[in-house]
């Protein structure tokens, strides 16, 4: 347990935190240890105060620091083993669950000790201010005139001009100081960087350089801060910016992180490639294991990788959205509270309502179609879904968003899946052709290509069909069985084979592993005019022609033993007369799992909700 709470391993000189793994580590080459400051290289280099002194330099010793309570007496004597010398180090080491109490003091101590007075954003704009410092708490007590430039414009045609004096708010990415020079990489909206620059003066003696240096030796990474510049030409590497750098010429303090994070960023970015690689080096690094990065998503989200993944989700969202109103959809919006289940069975979350039960729609099924009764020409929406299924895989959560739609059909329900397959490429197409540079971060971090998808309609593919490709290699089945895991994986790998798709409709499902509310197939009652949109080798929504008779829909309801009395306003909206109509249900983080090539749909939740986890 020692080991796990703190410790550098030997050749690497690595801080490791609870829930971060340094895979091929000795815990015989280990000590207790943290890095109190978080400027050196992450993931490789050492403290700079714990490294081997080079010949001629004098030794420095590392200050003494306070052992954490019940270290002392566990483990008397650490020492830090490097080149084959013994040295003593102790640190203070840090938990990501620290005490409020003990995270509110840190917090206090670290602001207290930057340089300078605290002072307000309209004092910082004072000729005679100093030129770096720690604002007060911006409490919206006052409006001003100055803006901020967003660093994406820097370098652009559209963006200030080589020697524009311009104002930045941006997160502390990277700091390297020498001397009294410092270099420090501005990161905004994770996306964006540019080098921020203070080089020694002549007009002030290295005054102002001197309190740079001060300022950012002990700004911790990830602080957010105010930085006046100038725009000059440079060539950057390692920087989106890669043309333009920043000349400081002021710097304070808007919100300082901790000292210690939960993790270092650089090493969360890491793609696994990376990470393999590095296991045939004696410096191997860093692998933040999953539940570290969810206990911290905020964090986590800071990823360049992970903030374009959401922002990816939300380009799909909107291109669902733009394609079904350029159809004539109208969006809308459905309870959440329901008395009955809108798609029967028992994996429900069940709550009091006032005296009686409800549950959280697993669905909008049910106000979908009593939308259509509505007369309504079409309906979409994009809500919560809830499912209590206890399934720890990689592809489910008891929480996701939902992309439906439902719509009248004249004759067949083929017309839906022509529309959903629309919808679909629009989707796919308008991602490939609007986010080129969002794609390229993802992709940096988690490898994939995009989807092969034919524009010449949908791929439908019958059960009979897919029940003989399954049939030829080597799987036999109960034909009126649902589908596995492993049996859509493969039928995933055939059709792509076959039919140059990655995306196909799998038609005709057996009628006893459907919903109420399918209409069940005429002459053939055992299957129902029912498919599953399948997209790489997963289903990612099911979709169905509706029983819009009211007597059919209480016989299957009877069949299935699904309890009338809460679906009567439903069963009723039917009494009333309702055109033949048809849907689908897509699962927007399963789509945007499988687009992007990611190994886990958390990846793809802001805030995941699975059967584990219910925080943050």
């Amino acid at each position: 347990m020692l080991m796990q709470h703190a410790v550098l391993h030997w050749r690497r000189r690595t801080p490791v935190r609870p829930g971060v793994a340094i895979t091929g580590a000795s815990p015989t080459a280990c000590v207790a240890g943290q890095l109190s400051a978080t400027h050196g290289r992450p993931g490789r280099g050492a403290p700079r105060a714990l490294r081997q002194p080079q010949a001629g330099t004098a030794r420095r010793e590392p200050a003494p620091l306070p052992c954490p309570p019940g270290l002392a007496s566990t483990l008397p004597a650490l020492v830090w083993l490097g080149r084959g010398r013994a040295r003593r180090a102790l640190r203070g080491s840090h938990h990501g669950a620290a005490t409020a109490r003990g995270a509110a003091s840190t917090a206090q101590a670290a602001t207290a000790s930057l340089p300078g007075e605290l002072l307000s954003p309209e004092q910082a704009e004072d000729a005679d201010a100093p030129v770096v410092g720690v604002y007060k708490v911006i409490r919206s007590g006052t409006t001003m005139e100055r803006g901020f430039v967003a660093i994406a414009s820097l370098g652009s045609a559209e963006g200030p001009l080589l020697g524009s004096r311009v104002w930045i708010r941006a997160r502390v990415a990277t700091v390297r100081v020498k001397g009294k020079t410092s270099f420090v990489v501005l990161r905004q909206h994770s996306l964006h960087t540019v080098q921020a620059v203070k080089f020694k003066s002549k007009e002030d003696g290295g005054e102002s350089a001197t309190a740079f240096a001060k300022f950012f030796k002990i700004m911790p990474l990830e602080s957010v801060v105010d930085v006046l510049g100038i725009v000059v030409d440079a060539n950057v590497s390692g920087c989106t910016q890669s043309n333009v750098e920043l000349q400081m010429e002021r710097a304070y303090c808007v919100s300082r992180a901790l000292p210690s994070l939960p993790f270092l960023l650089a090493d969360a970015q890491r793609s696994e490639e990376e990470i393999e690689k590095s296991l045939e080096t004696d410096r191997p690094y860093v692998r933040v294991l999953p539940d570290l990065r969810l206990d911290h998503r905020w964090l986590d989200l800071r990823v360049p990788a992970n903030n374009a993944t959401l922002r990816l989700k939300a380009v799909v969202c909107r291109l669902f959205r733009e394609a079904l109103t350029e159809r004539g959809f109208i969006e809308i919006q459905s309870p959440k509270l329901i008395a009955g289940e809108s798609e029967g069975g028992a994996q429900v979350f069940r709550t009091e309502y006032f005296g009686s039960g409800a549950s959280l729609a697993q669905s909008p099924q049910l106000y979908k179609q009593m939308a259509l009764s509505a007369d309504l020409p079409g309906v979409f929406e994009v809500g919560p879904v809830f499912r209590a299924e206890n399934s720890n895989t990689s592809r489910h959560l008891c929480e996701f968003t939902g992309l439906d739609l439902e719509m009248p059909i004249a004759w067949h329900y083929h017309e839906v899946i022509a529309v959903v397959h629309d919808v679909l490429v629009k989707i796919c197409a308008g991602i490939e052709k609007e986010c080129t540079a969002l794609l390229m971060t993802v992709r940096g971090m988690y490898p994939s290509l995009a989807p092969s998808i034919p524009q010449n309609g949908p791929c439908i593919v019958s059960w009979p069909e897919a029940m003989q490709m399954l049939a030829e290699v080597g799987i036999e089945r109960d034909p009126l069985d649902d589908l596995t895991t492993e049996e859509e994986r493969l039928l995933g790998a055939r059709v792509l084979d076959r039919y140059g798709s990655d995306l196909f409709f799998l038609d005709g499902f057996p009628s006893r592993v459907r919903p109420f509310y399918t209409m069940t197939c005429e002459g053939q009652p055992e299957y129902s005019n029912s498919y599953d949109v399948i997209f790489r080798g997963q289903e990612i929504g099911s979709g169905a022609q509706r029983c819009h008779d009211p007597e059919l829909l209480e016989a299957r309801c009877t069949e299935l033993g699904v309890p009338l009395e809460p679906l009567q306003p439903y069963v009723e909206s039917f009494r009333h007369g309702v055109p033949p109509h048809g849907g689908v249900g897509l699962g927007l983080e399963r789509i945007v799992q499988l687009y992007l090539g990611l190994d886990n749909i958390r990846k793809a939740a802001l805030f995941a909700r699975d059967p584990a986890r219910l925080s943050p």
